[in-house]
């Protein structure tokens, strides 16, 4: 399985380890959220991409989206799927693609026929996306939210999505028969220990007892770092002495 967390930050002409906007490409045919997809895809993943797992409807997971099939709209002979919640479904229709934000893609259609359609899954559900099969898992966000048990013929990796203290993903890792690798999350530094408690997010402190939950033994790579406080995060990471715990690159493939 080959992963790739989309850049969504430029230093002049080159990508940066900021992460503003989230979307990772699977195997360069499927997207989970498409925060950054219509500006960093680059030309496979733009002719492959038809599937879009959403965790969330925030902005910075959801940005690429429109953009994404606006770009495409004119030679998709397929539609694009968007598989998510009903809540997320129900967000996207009511506050994006309302014709007042954005055109309702549902409506239309190209010569070949509609453009995006949805796919919703339920809370604790196992689905099929192209060749990937994923076990989807409610977590603690303020807004309704999913994270992943992400599977091909060969590995299986975990994805918490935004989240502060849950239990559910770690259940499902705990119970896998293996896992490749853990995509958790952790946006702010300890000291804005408060703020990650109203906004639903993971600290490095808060991080370290998520991963206690933990019974495998297994790479652990930190996503969805608030660009504003990299640096301090990954140096109370660091300082915490995690074995098997790195912040993951942006634009880099991993394959696992």
């Amino acid at each position: 399985m080959k992963v790739q967390l989309l850049p969504s930050s430029f230093d002049g002409s080159c990508p940066s380890q900021r992460q503003h906007l989230t979307c990772f490409v699977i195997d360069d045919s499927v997207a989970i959220d498409a925060g950054s997809l219509a500006m960093a895809a680059n030309p496979v993943q733009q002719e492959q991409v038809r599937d879009i797992v959403l965790t969330h409807a925030h902005l910075d997971h959801i940005a690429g989206l429109p953009l994404f099939i606006d770009d495409l709209f004119s030679i998709l002979t397929e539609p694009v799927t968007v598989h998510a919640v009903q809540d997320v479904i129900e967000t996207l229709e009511r506050d994006v693609f309302n014709w007042s934000v954005y055109p309702r893609f549902s409506e239309l259609a190209n010569a070949h026929g509609p453009v995006l359609k949805y796919e919703p899954f339920g809370t604790a559900e196992e689905f099929t996306v192209r060749h990937l099969t994923l076990r989807a898992v409610e977590v603690n966000h303020k807004v309704p939210s999913s994270g992943f048990l992400i599977s091909d013929t060969r590995s299986t990796i975990a994805l918490s999505g935004d989240t502060a203290g849950t239990q559910g993903i770690w259940n499902l890792v705990n119970s896998a028969e293996s896992i490749s690798a853990i995509l958790v999350e952790c946006a702010f530094p300890d000291e804005l220990n408060d703020l990650a408690n109203v906004s639903y997010h993971l600290t490095p402190s808060r991080m370290k007892l998520e991963l206690e939950k933990c019974d495998r033994n297994c790479p652990v790579y930190v996503v969805n770092l608030k660009p504003m406080f990299r640096e301090r995060i990954m140096e109370q990471i660091a300082a915490l002495k995690l074995d098997s715990v790195q912040v993951l690159e942006v634009g880099r493939e991993y394959k696992w």
